[in-house]
């Protein structure tokens, strides 16, 4: 019966989550929110229906996103969305899907044992871990196993990571949280100190799309947004050019570009002349903001590319690692051992 078993690959971000099955390829995207009535703790939406309800809910029914920097903040929540999201990847199967999930570069045991539990607990049979970097590389089409070095920029919407990859694993690597997330934190804070109107989160992301997105080739030298006035709380308008965008998230691509150059300082001599000839791969849907790319380009000396489809490309990696499932131990296993190692280790000390 386990060849009857489905096996699923998921990119769950801090606000999207990808779903990837071998038959259908991306099978469905939608933002990683839930909503949940705490009456009665049901699940009352998800994903893009729940995304609607942000800042809109009555006192009984919390809409959150239950990840935060690329890990679970929200253990509930991320049980209840990962079910959903699994009850649709499967379809009607009897039996519970194997998965493989993607995890930051830098994730702590217990913030790796947290996304197991809760996968478990909404009903996958067997889980395997990921890298996201790693599995960004393979969406590229990168063979990871080469021993020439890559380096991988995922900027996702709550964590930005970077990794050195090489020989099939990752030599050095940074994360920092100026991310998707961050860029719209930072045009609401634009918006408020030179125009003393309050935003939301949804309003600053639209205007991120509309404004600073290299996809958007017909976007508006300017954009109306309608907030709040704080000072005397009514309904007010303003206007956000691209070279106020530019101005806002400068600082946040500073960030990510000191980021980058950490890794590039702790990189050994002779993978640091593969990267001067092939440059960086950008990935992640936060790479999509115009503007990012150049600042990498210019603080670091590297020529950047963007990976094909970037939103995707860690989905697509981690569905191809798909196929190493049943040579793999899983996480869980993985997990303990090391944890036995640590007090084995802790043990002979006390008796040194």
């Amino acid at each position: 019966m386990a060849w009857l078993r489905k096996n699923v690959a998921i990119d769950i971000g801090t606000t999207t989550i990808l779903v990837f099955t071998r038959a259908e390829g991306v099978k469905f995207q939608e933002p990683s929110v839930v909503a949940l009535d705490i009456y009665t703790d049901s699940v009352v939406a998800v994903g893009e229906e729940a995304k609607k309800m942000l800042g809109r809910t009555p006192g009984n029914i919390l809409a959150c996103h239950p990840l935060q920097g690329g890990v679970v903040s929200d253990y509930r929540a991320t049980e209840k969305m990962l079910g959903t999201f699994l009850h649709r990847a499967v379809d009607k199967s009897l039996l519970h899907p194997d998965i493989m999930i993607s995890v930051p570069s830098r994730a702590t045991q217990v913030q790796k044992r947290a996304i197991l539990q809760a996968a478990t607990a909404g009903g996958a049979h067997r889980i395997f871990i990921i890298e996201a970097p790693l599995a960004a590389a393979l969406g590229a089409g990168v063979e990871v196993s080469d021993p020439r070095g890559t380096l991988v920029v995922d900027v996702g919407g709550g964590l930005t990571d970077v990794a050195l990859i090489s020989l099939g694993g990752i030599v050095v690597a940074e994360s920092t949280t100026v991310a998707g997330d961050a860029f719209d934190a930072a045009i609401a804070r634009y918006i408020l100190e030179q125009h003393q109107v309050m935003i939301g989160e949804q309003t600053a992301e639209d205007i991120k799309l509309r404004l600073g997105s290299v996809l958007a080739l017909d976007a508006p030298e300017r954009l109306e947004v309608k907030g709040r006035h704080r000072a005397d709380g009514l309904p007010a308008r303003v206007y956000m050019t691209k070279s106020d965008l530019d101005e806002a998230l400068a600082p946040q691509f500073t960030a990510i570009a000191e980021t980058v150059h950490r890794v590039l300082a702790q990189t050994p001599p002779e993978l640091s002349s593969d990267l001067y000839d092939q440059g960086l791969l950008l990935s992640g849907g936060g790479s999509l903001v115009r503007g990012l790319s150049e600042a990498i380009q210019k603080r670091c000396g590297l020529r950047v590319n963007y990976v094909e489809q970037p939103i995707s490309a860690v989905v697509r990696g981690t569905g191809k690692a798909l196929t190493w499932i049943r040579r793999m131990r899983t996480s869980e296993d993985l997990l303990a051992e090391k944890t036995r190692q640590q007090v084995m280790n802790r043990e002979i000390l006390r008796k040194r």
